[in-house]
């Protein structure tokens, strides 16, 4: 099996990469079911935290300010997500309204920016690609935006029939501006409920070539290389990334063969 693979379990949190068992050093990334009147908490230490409502309501603080109660979507497909910033040493406490699905994306960081909300409303959409290459993103917290020291986090809806992360481009080399190097999460969500989806994980000289097909909710490392992204026809899929590296950039670069594609 994969160690690049991780299946969801069966209780809580459903999900919790960290950079000990990813072997990796900046990203972290957590998922947690939680019925009405559940509650997580937690602090911060030396890292910065983006909790993201992936579905449902959920009442969340940050230390003494208290955000009320957020969330709307019921469906992943349907809008742009409730998120709030955590910045390091810090506290956090999510309680949930309703049945949620709360992700919990971090990196290290000084704990220099303020805790922050960001609404459906802050999240910049843009279509990438054309023809079956076309996904649609929602940046969360882009290189571009001023909130966060380390993290970068986004989701992606690719249609059924499509590629995403295509075509091939990576990000694991320390060069800005060409290339930045940043580790990354893919955390999986398929319309339907069921099926697969393909995703390869790979370098120039071969030292990481893997092919996996993930489930509905698993969760796949990108320690470096390309890392390209097939949705099967009749199957939509979501996932949402989280990246962190040395600098707040993203910049990568493309395969020779692959370089006359529009990304």
């Amino acid at each position: 099996m994969s160690t690049l693979l991780r299946h969801p379990a069966a209780t809580n949190p459903v999900h919790a990469i960290t950079p000990e068992n990813a072997g990796w050093t900046y990203v972290g990334f957590e998922l947690h079911d939680l019925a009405p009147g559940a509650a997580i908490s937690a602090e911060t230490g030396g890292r910065e935290v983006c909790i993201v409502i992936v579905t449902g309501k959920a009442r969340i603080a940050v230390g003494k300010e208290d955000f009320g109660t957020l969330g709307a979507r019921t469906d992943v497909f349907e809008g742009s997500p409730w998120s709030v910033y955590a910045p390091a040493k810090a506290t956090y406490s999510v309680t949930a309204e309703t049945a949620c699905e709360i992700a919990i994306c971090s990196a290290p960081a000084r704990g220099d920016k303020p805790a922050r909300l960001i609404t459906p409303d802050e999240v910049g959409q843009e279509t990438r690609g054309q023809g079956t290459n076309t996904r649609y993103v929602r940046n969360i917290l882009p290189d571009t935006s001023p909130i966060a020291e380390s993290l970068l986090v986004v989701e992606v809806i690719t249609p059924g029939g499509n590629w995403s992360s295509y075509p091939p481009h990576k990000h694991d080399t320390d060069d800005f501006p060409n290339e930045t190097y940043l580790e990354e999460t893919y955390y999986h969500r398929l319309k339907r409920g069921s099926g697969f989806g393909f995703q390869r994980v790979y370098t120039d000289d071969g030292s990481l070539d893997e092919t996996m097909a993930f489930g509905h909710r698993d969760v796949v490392l990108v320690p470096k290389g390309y890392h390209p992204v097939g949705a099967p026809h009749g199957f939509d899929l979501y996932y949402l990334n989280v990246m962190a590296g040395p600098r707040r950039a993203w910049k990568f670069s493309f395969p020779k063969d692959h370089a006359f594609l529009t990304w």
